[in-house]
Parts: C-alpha cells; sequence; structure tokens
C-alpha cells in the first residue's frame, strides 16, 4: 500500500499514472502476475525502448518492481507491479502536524504472545532458535526480531505514550507490512487478521496470503528462496468517527470510546483466533524484511484536554 498524505506529495504518482500506455502496462503486469520486458512490449505492440522509459516513471514513484531472473537465454529483466492499493488523503492536515507523536516499535518487542506452529521468529542475519517451537518467542534475541509468523494466536504490543502532559488521544494510526502465514508460501492463503486496543476488537482484515513469486526489496540474502517474502503494508485508524483499514470502515469503535489520554497505557494485539473464518495465521515484518523500510509505524494525534469537539 502507498498512502499519500497531501495532493502535493502525490504529484509525480498522479503524473505516472496519467498515461494510458502505464495504466495498460499495470494491467497486463496484474493479470499475468509479472512479465519479462519482451512478453510485455510484444504484449503492448511498443518497442522495448518506449517500454523501458515507462517502466521507469513506474519504477521511480514505487508502483512497479524490476527483478533480475537467470532463464536459459542469460538474465531477464521481470516487472511486477510492487503496490495492492493506493490511500490517499485529499484532507490536509498539516496545520495540526505538530500535536503528532511518532514512534516505531520493533517487530520483536511484543509485551504478550500466545502462539502455535507452524511459527518461528527471525533476525536479519539469522533464524531465532528453533522453526515451529512456541518457546523460542520468549528467546532474549527476539528483541532484534525482523520477521515472525504463526498460524493462530496473538502478539501483543505497549504502544509507547509519550504525549505532552494534560493531553487527549485524538487518533492512532498504525502502519505494517502484514499477511497470512502458510506452510512455505502461498499466494491464496486466505487469513481473518483481527486488530485490537486495549482488549477490545476493532475488526478484522482478511490477508489474501504470503507471498513469494518475488524476492522481497528488502529480505536478506540469507532467507530461504521457498519462504514467504514479502506481505502487504496496511494502515489502521482509529479516530472520532471509527476504525479503518486503508480508508475502509471495519468498525463503529472509536477513539472516544477508551478516553486515553498522558497516562493511559496503550496495548495493540494482532490476531488469528481459532474460531476465525479463515485460519491462515499471521506473518509480520519489520525494516529488514518484505517491501517496506519500517517497522510497526505508529502516530499518535493529540490535543488539549480543554480542547472541545
Amino acid at each position: 500500500m502507498m498512502h499519500i498524505t497531501s495532493l502535493d506529495d502525490g504529484l509525480e504518482v498522479f503524473k505516472s499514472l496519467g498515461s494510458e500506455v502505464r495504466i495498460q502496462i499495470i494491467k497486463a503486469l496484474l493479470e499475468n502476475d509479472g512479465m519479462n520486458m519482451n512478453e510485455l512490449a510484444s504484449h503492448l505492440h511498443i518497442t522495448n525502448g518506449a517500454l523501458t522509459s515507462h517502466i521507469k516513471r513506474l519504477e521511480d514513484c514505487g508502483i512497479v518492481t524490476v527483478s533480475q531472473e537467470a532463464s536459459g537465454h542469460g538474465n531477464q529483466k521481470i516487472c511486477s507491479v510492487h503496490l495492492d492499493s493506493i490511500l490517499i488523503d485529499l484532507k490536509d492536515d498539516s496545520v495540526n502536524e505538530k500535536n503528532v507523536y511518532r514512534t516505531q516499535v520493533k517487530v520483536g518487542h511484543y509485551t504478550d504472545y500466545q502462539v502455535y506452529p507452524t511459527c518461528g521468529l527471525a533476525s536479519s542475519v539469522s533464524l531465532i532458535g528453533e522453526v515451529d517451537d512456541a518457546r523460542y518467542f520468549a528467546h532474549p534475541d527476539r528483541y532484534n526480531a525482523d520477521i515472525l509468523w504463526f498460524t493462530k494466536g496473538f502478539v501483543e504490543y505497549v504502544i509507547p505514550n509519550f504525549i505532552p502532559a494534560s493531553s487527549r488521544i485524538d487518533q492512532i494510526s498504525i502502519s505494517l507490512e502484514l499477511g497470512s502465514e502458510a506452510p512455505g508460501c502461498n499466494d491464496v492463503w486466505p487469513s481473518d487478521i483481527h486488530f485490537y486496543l486495549n482488549g477490545q476488537c476493532l475488526g478484522h482484515w482478511t490477508s489474501p496470503g504470503d507471498f513469494g513469486n518475488v524476492k522481497g526489496l528488502f529480505t536478506p540474502d540469507w532467507w530461504y528462496p521457498n519462504w514467504n517474502q514479502y506481505v502487504l503494508l496496511k494502515l489502521l485508524v482509529i479516530n472520532h468517527k471509527g476504525s479503518f483499514i486503508d480508508g475502509l470502515r471495519i468498525s463503529d469503535i472509536n477513539i472516544d470510546s477508551f478516553k486515553l489520554d498522558d497516562h493511559s497505557i496503550v496495548k495493540f494485539r494482532l490476531a488469528v483466533p481459532e474460531d476465525a473464518a479463515h485460519v491462515g495465521g499471521l506473518t509480520i515484518y519489520g525494516k529488514n524484511f518484505g517491501n517496506y523500510r519500517q517497522d510497526i509505524d505508529v502516530r499518535i494525534s493529540y490535543s488539549p484536554v480543554d480542547v472541545q469537539k
């Protein structure tokens, strides 16, 4: 997912999408789950030179990725669509940017967990303990984890709350790369991932699968090629209007029901309950795995307690 927070920031993306040829490129790549340059040029009836300039434009703004793959005739360039969605905020909130506390939480910095195999953790350099043994979720090295996965259960994080004194929390935005957990990898492996704030379920998002068709941009070279390489970047927002994933409402539960202020403990849980319709596991990526150079990114918007809405 790409999150555009202002029209000015999204200008290059809008320009890239303002070409019929580039729209046809994106559609062809989506329909064929990626194509090499020769196939794509032939499909669109354009020259390789013309295609190269269009692909570079889409690559520069993060819509398309290009990777090298060995074939019987040497290396070939494989083009794939990098995004699953683009979220655009038309409302300009820049005037309130000073009233935002921002932090990142490492994937391994959970404070509570209950997980079931298949499961495991890894840092950017190695596995942590043994795979499919939930005991290693208590290993001291878990704080270095950049990826974790399990079939069902939960992990819970305490989000640092250092907003100014005498302030209340108006909105919490959490951005993270997450998806299903299939044995090995499977693009079609739905999982109902539930989100909780201080013990209350905000709703769920159904992940379509976990993906291994293309190596993640930041996935380490030592990582196993038949394991999942990346998942999807999602944005969870809870504000005065309700709870949302990528701008789509998942429940009417709003921030006011929690009465959060500068003294509040904020607990965020991700879970795959055993009674979910799709028990397809959960994988969470940090900045050294997948396609996005970030950990669990949190933005807390606040205001003085004497301000009335």
